[in-house]
């Protein structure tokens, strides 16, 4: 039985117009914080995030634990990752997990919730 927990929290920004990476398209900020609460140390190897925009579209992102680093955390020790989405509509929702590996190699997820995505009301 596992003791590797960890909880997630994360903050969410439209991006300005100048640093939008696609025109038409509405983007955002975010930044998830992730702490290891649990008992044992834990690497975070992989993530796995769900986009949905307000039509039903889906995206799907795939890739390491953060873009080129896989963090690894002691017991009480948080790790903030920061990136970027953008969706075809100005409402949308995101969600996530993070694939995380102990020391004894048990395998888990650490949850992300699913979060809004929601427009400043300016068309980036």
């Amino acid at each position: 039985m596992t003791q590797a927990e960890f909880t997630c929290r994360v903050e969410v920004k439209p991006l300005p117009e100048q640093t939008a990476p696609d025109e038409g398209r509405w983007a955002y900020s975010y930044s998830v914080t992730i702490e290891n609460t649990g008992r044992v140390p834990a690497q975070l190897v992989a993530r796995h995030w769900t986009i949905v925009d307000s039509t039903g579209a889906h995206q799907e992102v795939r890739g390491l634990g953060a873009v080129g680093h896989q963090p690894y955390l002691q017991p009480g020790q948080a790790f903030q990752y920061s990136s970027w989405a953008s969706i075809a509509t100005p409402q949308g929702t995101m969600k996530g997990r993070y694939l995380c590996v102990s020391e004894q190699a048990e395998v888990f997820w650490a949850e992300v919730p699913e979060f809004v995505l929601s427009d400043s009301g300016q068309l980036h």
